[in-house]
């Protein structure tokens, strides 16, 4: 049986990314440092998701088990020198995190003199996330071992796609997910052309689908998040019953279409209506209900410069069309607020004894003046 390294069992790899590499015959060995996840994958070797529809359709999940990256650093290792394919889904933030041990693992495919290729892909919610862990990794490889792994390992960026909302249960393993998932790899970076998942699509140009699926799904998710609390609501599908928040989808959804066909020619726009349409269906899907807290959270990075919101308002801006509808929501990220959320707490405390333009400057990464004081303004307005 193919042998898979995937870092983060977390809901998302366990009902996405563990559920595709069994469809694919391959043995899971998820790495993380959560106890209870890892004791019990080695204790059972088996999991089930359930589809978040009227069916409540379960699927098993087999030959699996787990590694704790803490405190089995070397077999872990062992287990990515021994790898047919490597995959993350741990957040852009720890990717950096685990570079050292991924560096060592092709240190150790070099040391066995193994030609085998291997890629790494880094399935997480950012724009090149496995160029981004290529270059944490190099850091960590000797010369020696950067010709070694130009010719050996590969680092395909991906883009993907499942809703997995909070959730808790009495087995820790159990994930109940959205039906629909979309798993995207740039084919153009793949070193093992061996390896064809099934499920999978593989383009050869990947930008498009990744923005497609970032200015998208996660804008159009953050979008109703941000309103939604705004206007006093707890949960996703229940914000989209507020007239307002839905209005805010839409007319995001609109400048999201404007922006995408300025771009690339590969769209259409009853395509992208299509799309849209489809994305505000799995948002209010009743079985799928999902806090406004665990969207919304780490609001400073979703400002981010690259982010879902300030890269399609930077771009936007390039071609003279609007983006009123993005800025109106990333005002109301600035007024977001949650005691839980690290970020949520430092964006208030800064915004409380700091001056509200180098804050914007800050978090955004905006030197554009136009831009900032947009915000500015959008921010003062409300």
């Amino acid at each position: 049986m193919k042998k898979e390294v995937h870092f983060g069992a977390g809901n998302i790899g366990r009902g996405f990314i563990g559920e595709i590499l069994h469809k694919n015959d391959f043995e899971v060995v998820f790495v993380d440092v959560n106890e209870t996840i890892i004791n019990a994958l080695n204790e059972r070797g088996n999991y089930e998701i359930e589809l978040a529809e009227d069916a409540a359709t379960r699927i098993p999940i087999n030959h699996v088990s787990g590694l704790n990256n803490a405190k089995q650093p070397e077999t872990v290792i062992e287990a990515i020198k021994n790898a047919n394919i490597v995959t993350t889904a741990i957040g852009p933030n720890i990717l950096p995190f685990i570079a050292e041990l991924i560096a060592k693992g092709i240190q150790a495919r070099q040391a066995a003199k193994i030609v085998a290729p291997l890629d790494f892909i880094a399935c997480e919610n950012m724009i090149g996330g496995s160029e981004f862990l290529k270059t944490k990794v190099d850091a960590f490889l000797t010369e020696e071992n950067k010709a070694y792994a130009a010719t050996y390992i590969g680092f395909p960026n991906a883009a993907v796609d499942r809703i997995v909302p909070g959730q808790t249960h009495a087995d820790p393993l159990f994930v109940v997910v959205e039906p629909f998932s979309e798993w995207v790899i740039d084919q153009s970076q793949i070193r093992n052309t061996l390896i064809h998942l099934t499920g999978v699509h593989y383009a050869t140009d990947l930008e498009p689908f990744i923005e497609r699926k970032l200015f998208s799904v996660n804008t159009g998710h953050a979008t109703v998040a941000y309103n939604g609390f705004y206007y006093g609501s707890e949960t996703i599908d229940g914000a989209l019953k507020d007239e307002r928040v839905m209005s805010a989808l839409l007319q995001t959804q609109q400048e999201t279409r404007e922006l995408l066909l300025a771009k690339w020619d590969l769209f259409n726009e009853s395509e992208l209506s299509a799309y849209h349409e489809k994305i505000r269906g799995r948002f209010v899907n009743p079985h799928l209900s999902d806090d406004i807290s665990r969207v919304a959270r780490t609001p400073i990075r979703k400002l981010g410069y690259d982010e879902r919101f300030i890269r399609p308002i930077r771009e936007l801006n390039d071609r003279n069309l609007s983006f009123a509808t993005h800025l109106a929501t990333v005002a109301k990220i600035f007024k977001y607020t949650d005691d839980s959320d690290a970020q949520a707490v430092e964006l208030q405390k800064r915004l409380a004894t700091e001056d509200l333009t180098e804050v914007i400057k800050s978090v955004t990464g905006l030197t554009d003046i136009k831009l900032v004081t947009a915000i500015k303004e959008a921010v003062e307005a409300l």
